[in-house]
């Protein structure tokens, strides 16, 4: 068989086929079970943020605002992913069309980029509001909150072009198995029969741009918040200043610790069962926490959630 029978091209690829969380046939539905549970909760506690903020006045605030948005896109980027990974688990074709493949791909990276500019922004105003209060209500201006959303929502979508533009350019061998639960770039790249040398430059430019710029932003504000609150003389008020950073620090490790970890290497040290694992954490784990993390020891929160009760029962 020559190179031009085994070789697919973009155009000509009709489908991918999933391999899933994991090929252990006894094992199938007790992951749909699991996985199916942490979606609902995803959801539930996410609409749950959303409608709280909403509904307390006392949380109109840029802080909330950003958090609403945060549940809002942790909606948005789990609901790419995980309702496909339960058919999978489920059906025995496990197979993805090739366009759906590349629409998978790029709602994920819209959603996932755009949870990363949020998380920075939520830094930016932990760092105005502790460095520099006077000019909190300025900086921090509603017009300001909306331009930093806006801004995160069209770099990361932007960047969501450019990456499926990309890869669409690409030709498949005649292995077309994904050794993965989703479309993610990596396992993709590796199943190109093209040259993905430069694909993977610009990749790891663009991962630059909206991976670690925001990471290092957050990693300035903080510095600065550390630098700012050592000063205190009280160590109440040193407490009281740190503990309104602690469930967004939170987010920030469990987010960026297994992003950075999954897309700063080489394609050649790609591994499909750590890279799997880690993949679950930021795509599954994180978004099902973070309601969890922002609530449980927050009292506005706690405030707006018997609001939301009050409500249903009258």
């Amino acid at each position: 068989m020559d190179m031009e029978t085994k070789n697919y091209s973009s155009s000509s690829m009709s489908d991918f086929t999933l391999l899933g969380i994991s090929s252990d046939p006894q094992l199938q539905k007790p992951l749909f079970a699991v996985f199916l549970i942490m979606y609902l909760v995803t959801l539930v506690g996410n609409v749950l943020i959303i409608l709280a903020i909403h509904s307390d006045a006392r949380l109109h605030t840029p802080m909330y605002f950003f958090l609403s948005n945060l549940s809002f896109m942790d909606i948005c980027f789990t609901t790419a992913i995980v309702p496909k990974m339960l058919v999978t688990l489920l059906s025995e074709t496990k197979s993805i069309s090739y366009v759906g493949c590349m629409v998978q791909m790029y709602f994920f990276m819209a959603f996932g980029n755009t949870d990363s500019y949020l998380l920075a922004s939520m830094a930016i105003d932990r760092l105005v509001a502790i460095c520099n209060p006077l000019h909190y209500d300025m900086a921090m201006s509603p017009r300001h909150c909306l331009l930093l959303l806006l801004g995160s929502c069209t770099i990361s979508h932007l960047h969501s072009v450019m990456g499926v533009l990309l890869m669409s350019r690409l030709s498949f061998c005649a292995s077309h198995i994904i050794k993965h639960f989703f479309c993610d770039t990596q396992p993709v790249l590796k199943l190109s029969c093209s040259d993905t040398t430069s694909i993977q430059m610009v990749a790891m430019t663009e991962t630059l741009a909206v991976i670690a710029a925001p990471f290092l932003c957050i990693l300035f504000s903080y510095l600065r918040i550390i630098i700012t609150v050592l000063r205190v003389p009280s160590v109440g008020g040193k407490w009281k200043a740190f503990s309104t950073c602690g469930s967004h620090l939170s987010v920030v490790v469990l987010f960026y610790g297994s992003v950075i970890y999954v897309y700063f290497r080489p394609l050649s040290m790609y591994s499909v069962v750590k890279d799997r694992v880690a993949t679950v954490m930021y795509t599954t784990v994180t978004p099902m926490l973070n309601p969890f993390i922002y609530s449980l020891r927050n009292k506005d929160m706690k405030r707006g959630f018997r609001k939301i009760r009050d409500r249903i029962h009258s």
